[in-house]
């Protein structure tokens, strides 16, 4: 069976952080509270953007290219 999964790029991410909408560490719970997902949905972190923030994100799945990213930020 196939799973589907919820794309969220980095772009979002990063202008969420930018408007203060998101503090700290994202967690499932944070991107429920944003409207980025639903609490059934499993997600996934697309690498669309830039990060700018150094931030640990916790999600089902990543792409190559927002891991690449998303280590970059953090280095």
């Amino acid at each position: 069976m196939r799973k589907e999964f919820r794309g969220v790029n980095l772009d979002t991410i990063q202008t969420l952080i930018e408007n203060k909408s998101i503090t700290g560490d994202i967690t499932r719970e944070v991107m429920i509270e944003n409207g980025l997902i639903t609490k059934n949905e499993l997600v996934k972190i697309m690498g669309r953007g830039e990060l700018k923030a150094s931030v640990s994100i916790s999600a089902n799945k990543f792409t190559k290219s927002a891991e690449e990213a998303i280590s970059k930020a953090r280095s």
